[in-house]
Parts: C-alpha cells; sequence; structure tokens
C-alpha cells in the first residue's frame, strides 16, 4: 500500500494530545465549517455530518489529495436531545452547567477518515453522570477559562473532572477522540500506531 500523509482537520490541543500519544506522524490542518444543525437534524447525525465535513474540507484544499488522508472529529454534549457545544460567553456556561448539574448526559464523539477513494465515519457514545453543583462552583470554574473552548462547557480531562461522579464509555472519546475508533480507521489506510507496532515488535503487550 502506498504511504499516505496524515492530517489533522482539528485545532483542539486534546486531539492533538492523543495522536501524539499514540506515536503517530501527522500535520495539522484546522478547518472552519458551519456547524450549525440541520433542521430535525439527530444528535447522531449532527456530529458524524461534522466530523465528515471537516475531514472533506481539509481533502479538498489539499493539492496532492491522492496521497493524503484526513482526519476529522467532532465531539457534542446531549441531555434530554438537546445539544450542548461550546458556550457562547459565560451566562451559556452557567445555563449549561447548571443543565448538567446532578444529571447523566451523553457524549457523541465521530471520527472521520476521507481519502480520495473513500469515506468512512465512527461514532462513539459514553455517558457522563454530575454531582450537584454549587452556583459558586460554577462561577470559579469558569474564571479558571477551562469551559470557554469546551463542548459541554467542562474538560473531562482537566479541572472539570471534578464535577464528575461516574464515566461509562471511552475517556478518549470524552476527551475529543476516540483511540478504539481512530486506530480502526487509520488501519484501513495503512497506518499504525506506533506504539502498538514498537510494542508487536518487541513482543510485549501495548
Amino acid at each position: 500500500m502506498t504511504a499516505v500523509t496524515l492530517y489533522l482537520a482539528s485545532a483542539s490541543p486534546r486531539r492533538r494530545e492523543i495522536l501524539d500519544q499514540l506515536g503517530l506522524a501527522y500535520q495539522l490542518f484546522p478547518q472552519d465549517i458551519d456547524e450549525s444543525r440541520l433542521s430535525g437534524e439527530s444528535p447522531e447525525d449532527y456530529v458524524c455530518r461534522l466530523a465528515r465535513a471537516k475531514a472533506q474540507a481539509a481533502l479538498s484544499s489539499l493539492p496532492q489529495a491522492g496521497q493524503c488522508a484526513c482526519l476529522g472529529s467532532d465531539t457534542t454534549v446531549v441531555l434530554a436531545d438537546e445539544i450542548f457545544e461550546k458556550p457562547r460567553d459565560e451566562a451559556d456556561a452557567r445555563r449549561i452547567l447548571q443543565c448538567l448539574s446532578g444529571r447523566t448526559h451523553e457524549v457523541l464523539t465521530a471520527v472521520a477518515l476521507v481519502t480520495a477513494q473513500n469515506s468512512e465515519v465512527r461514532l462513539s457514545r459514553s455517558q457522563v453522570s454530575f454531582r450537584p453543583l454549587l452556583d459558586a462552583e460554577i462561577t470559579q470554574y469558569w474564571l479558571t477559562g477551562e469551559p470557554a473552548d469546551k463542548a459541554g462547557s467542562y474538560g473531562v480531562q482537566g479541572l472539570g473532572a471534578m464535577f464528575i461522579s461516574e464515566i461509562k464509555g471511552s475517556y478518549s472519546s470524552i476527551m475529543g477522540l476516540p483511540v478504539q475508533e481512530t486506530v480502526e480507521l487509520l488501519s484501513l489506510v495503512g497506518i499504525t500506531a506506533q506504539v502498538i507496532l514498537q510494542a508487536a515488535v518487541s513482543g510485549q503487550k501495548p
């Protein structure tokens, strides 16, 4: 199989961190697309469409698309069919966190791999339970700056973890890039996570 160059169609530091941990070589190619939800679109269809659209936008902007694979991903927080994306401001973040307080919500993360020949998408579902939150906690959390660029106004890998009482599902997916699904997609174009390859060579478990 001809070697391909991997592009990440995202500026997310969490997604970069996950790819770095997997030992993957890639180039950053963030895409700015319209993320408006379509009328009647389910949360699942919405997140899958955005992940694919980001990857497709990246591929269409590359001069040698035939030797490229573009990885796109999108994460959203869902509660009672309401989608909670990144907050618009402090008031919106406060509203979101108050809605999540003391309840269990779903985190949907879709990852897409697009090449000139094919387009594949995988969807990961996880459940996150929050303990009841105090208004003062929400205020102090906003002041840290962490919620401003996070879907659902919290970061599972950061200070937001102090609100979480239980997680069911994929931690990496809640961070923004499901490892199992990503590795599966990359294997379709002959890209193997180096931590897995090195472990196989040495006879150790990854």
